[in-house]
């Protein structure tokens, strides 16, 4: 395996019948390429080339050798070009475990949009709660939110989403709108965690909140917010439409609560391209808002 190298430069001194022409085309030095060949002939025992000061011409073993070494090369040769395009133009089924609510409320536009870039990639996406195994199962990538576990997997933060208060206007005009995050502990909060960290710049509270609702699911959260039903804690990413159609309106604009971690977790560092890629993507366009 060690002289699979000094192979190909044979081969290109076969091709060009002389050292100085195939040093020019491999870039090295004349007396590097003649020596590497030297090697080569010593460790295989046999003389390949014979050598004049007016040109090269094979030995019968360099005949055979250069016959063999030929084909060797080019298939090596054609298998990189092979992968440089598989790397430009990944195929093949990926497969994705994904948060319920991230991947319905808000990364469904960013895939239809890597979909268009990546024709040759089919899916296979997971939106079950569950923590999927990634060492006993056949996922290439999960796609996972807050804070990580420890374990030997590979994690990439690919993002990262500040997260702000939000009621929609019904509710404030029943309630009263708090004027202080302490306020808050008299509102309805939809809470998940019960203990909401904010800050304003360097001013860091923590406010205990509570309410009827107790959900551990965005998505609800996010509706029950926009039914009246109390001051929720998310994403602007997720609650941009009914920002947008006055559903619902932030609260304490000055306070901000600490921002959502996002991370692209994989079993390997070697992953395949079509992974690869998906995981450039999404970082490109999770950035923090």
């Amino acid at each position: 395996m060690s002289h699979l190298n000094d192979m190909a430069l044979f081969v290109e001194v076969a091709r060009a019948r002389s050292f100085r022409k195939a040093a020019e085309a491999l870039g090295m030095p004349n007396s590097t390429l003649s020596r590497r060949i030297s090697a080569l002939e010593k460790a295989i025992g046999l003389r390949l080339l014979h050598r004049t000061t007016r040109k090269i011409e094979l030995t019968e073993a360099g005949q055979l050798y250069y016959e063999r070494s030929k084909r060797i090369v080019d298939e090596a040769r054609l298998a990189h070009e092979q992968l440089g395009a598989m790397l430009e133009q990944p195929s093949g089924v990926l497969r994705v475990s994904l948060p319920v609510d991230f991947a319905t409320l808000y990364l469904t536009p960013i895939i239809v949009d890597f979909v268009r870039h990546y024709p040759g990639i089919t899916f296979e996406f997971d939106l079950t709660p569950r923590r999927v195994d990634l060492v006993a199962e056949p996922f290439d990538v999960a796609i996972r939110i807050g804070e990580l576990e420890d374990s030997s997997l590979i994690a990439r933060l690919i993002g990262r989403h500040a997260r702000h208060l939000y009621a929609s206007p019904g509710y404030i005009e029943a309630s009263d709108e708090p004027a202080t995050p302490a306020d808050l502990a008299e509102h309805e909060c939809i809470c998940m965690p019960k203990i909401w960290a904010l800050h304003q710049g360097m001013n860091k509270v923590e406010v205990e909140v509570g309410g009827r609702f107790t959900v551990n699911s965005v998505g609800m959260i996010r509706a029950l917010a926009v039914d009246h039903q109390g001051i929720a804690l998310l994403a602007e990413k997720i609650v941009a439409e009914d920002l947008a159609s006055g559903r619902l309106r932030r609260v304490l604009p000055e306070w901000q609560g600490s921002s959502v971690s996002i991370h692209a977790v994989t079993e390997t560092r070697l992953i395949p391209a079509k992974a690869q890629r998906f995981i450039e993507f999404l970082s490109a366009r999770l950035v923090e808002t």
